[in-house]
């Protein structure tokens, strides 16, 4: 069968189509420019009716009579006066021509000082984006800034606030330690103080620059809106995640972006590892956890440090133990392994039988470990065990016996944890001032965006398992029993707090007595 030729146009080349669309493209402007006054009166027509209206809208009903017979007689004189109308239609005209001219000014391009900063710091990337065999190199000394920086934004200071910038195709960009010099190339040429993220094409070969807004800081604790089985560490920026949580701002309430994890049977990420530097904000965080945790089941607080960050929890429903010493330590996290093994035996035995697994097995459980290095110093002082090795049964178990573990620890001794410690608790967070080795050592990948040295307590950084790492600001937790706590924040934490539960040796109050009548 003979194949039928192709139409010419589309065998003689693309010149005749590009001719035409440039005709095209010239005919629109010349239209444009003589259409130009006519366009400028339909738009100063369109802002004068809106003008009316708004005023026939303001004016009081009692006084809109008047304001019409007035209207109609300086229409009626208009109409009887020698060139009354024509003289009206031309005043009209007029005003709508200067009601419509576009008064905003057109910026053609940066100004001097932002042209002076662009310039500088395109000739700081030249050593990094440039070898001596590129014929021709988009990075060089004296270059053309433009043609490198596809789109750029300035804030209200003079410093950029967003830079779009081209890099050459053989630039190592898949190297760590290559980004991490062009990163912090940008954040000393760009501004100290604030935080960038890098987002890198690296198909594309371009990397966008961008400054993130501060995370809210004014966020108390709360009751947050999710289901059996999240827990709300904090909050982070509005393109991180894909879902938003109404929280409480004084009487006004508002959508923020949370950071949500998620524990049970189905967790991929059942055990919550906390870093951070003293005053960082970790025992913020794990009193947090504990409030949330405490609406679906029980808590089991052992607090190394021993200075009584948790007195607030002693003696509330579902609070099992709070615990300080390195004896009632031991004692309790003995009897936490043990729990996890009858729960694990008790469901193992109903699903043999056919049937749904016990209650009291199915209420989560959580243990929460604040500073273990200080009772495993204590525990080597007088011949002990290390209370993390009775952590082992709940790690590797936890998750089918409903059982979370949270242990919180300062940078200087992150290296008394265990093995154990370090393998099962794959979700992570990272509080306070700290350097990128040390965001990776623990987060398990460098953050996309630079740190600063000065963060509120709570700002830090969070990772669930392999999942990318978020920026995370603790809702405001503190101590209500401090006394510099804020009255908002510590009412906050007291509204949260459940109900005082009576020992177990304690005689029960006797009844009012009825009077008969």
């Amino acid at each position: 069968m003979a194949r039928r030729p192709l139409p010419r146009i589309l065998t003689s080349g693309t010149a005749s189509i590009a001719r035409s669309r440039e005709l095209a493209r010239t005919a629109a402007d010349s239209a444009t420019d003589v259409l130009h006054p006519l366009i400028t009166i339909t738009r100063g027509l369109r802002r004068l009716a809106a003008a009316g209206r708004r005023k026939w809208t303001e004016t009081p009903k009692d006084r809109r009579g008047p304001v019409l017979f007035l209207v109609a007689s300086v229409v009626l004189v208009v109409a009887l006066i020698p060139y009354g109308p024509l003289l009206a239609l031309i005043t009209l005209m007029a005003t709508a021509a200067w009601k419509g001219r576009d008064r905003t000014p057109v910026q053609a391009g940066p100004d001097e000082a932002q042209v002076q900063r662009l310039q500088s710091l395109y000739e700081a990337l030249v050593p990094y984006f440039s070898v001596a065999e590129d014929p021709s190199p988009l990075y060089s000394h004296g270059g053309d800034w433009e043609q490198a920086f596809g789109s750029y934004d300035f804030d209200d200071n003079g410093r950029i606030s967003r830079l779009v910038l081209r890099y050459p195709a053989y630039f190592t960009d898949g190297e760590a330690a290559s980004r991490a010099r062009i990163e912090q190339l940008l954040h000393a040429k760009s501004g100290r103080g604030r935080e960038y993220h890098f987002d890198w094409d690296e198909e594309g070969n371009e990397l966008t620059v961008t400054v993130l807004a501060p995370l809210p800081t004014d966020i108390a604790a709360q009751r947050f809106v999710t289901s059996p089985g999240e827990t709300v560490l904090g909050f982070t920026d509005e393109t991180s995640v894909q879902r938003t949580l109404p929280v409480a701002d004084g009487e006004e309430q508002r959508d923020v972006p949370p950071v949500v994890w998620r524990t049970g049977i189905r967790s991929t990420e059942p055990h919550l590892l906390i870093v951070g530097q003293p005053g960082s904000g970790t025992t913020t965080l794990m009193r947090s956890v504990a409030l949330q945790a405490l609406q679906h089941g029980d808590v089991l607080i052992v607090e190394g440090s021993g200075t009584g960050e948790y007195a607030c929890l002693t003696g509330r429903a579902g609070v099992l133990a709070v615990e300080c010493g390195l004896a009632g330590a031991l004692a309790t996290l003995e009897w936490a392994a043990h729990e996890t093994e009858r729960r694990l035996i008790a469901a193992n035995r109903a699903r043999q039988a056919g049937q749904p697994a016990p209650e009291d097995s199915k209420r989560p459980l959580w243990i929460l470990l604040d500073r273990p290095s200080a009772l495993g110093h204590l525990a080597a002082v007088d011949g002990r065990n290390d209370p993390q090795a009775l952590l082992q049964v709940p790690l590797r178990h936890g998750r089918a016996a409903n059982v979370t573990v949270v242990v919180a620890e300062q940078w200087d001794s992150l290296d008394a944890l265990i093995d154990p410690v370090r393998q099962h608790t794959r979700a992570r967070v990272a509080l306070g001032p700290a350097t990128a080795d040390q965001l990776a050592e623990v987060l398990g990948a460098e953050p996309h965006t630079t740190t600063t040295p000065d963060v509120p307590p709570g700002r830090g950084y969070a990772r669930m398992g392999t999942g990318p790492v978020h920026r995370l600001q603790v809702p405001a937790t503190p101590d209500p029993y401090d006394e510099a706590t804020s009255e908002t924040h510590r009412q906050a934490v007291l509204d949260l707090l459940p109900e005082r539960s009576a020992p177990a040796d304690a005689e029960p109050e006797p009844e009012p007595a009825v009077a008969e009548g």
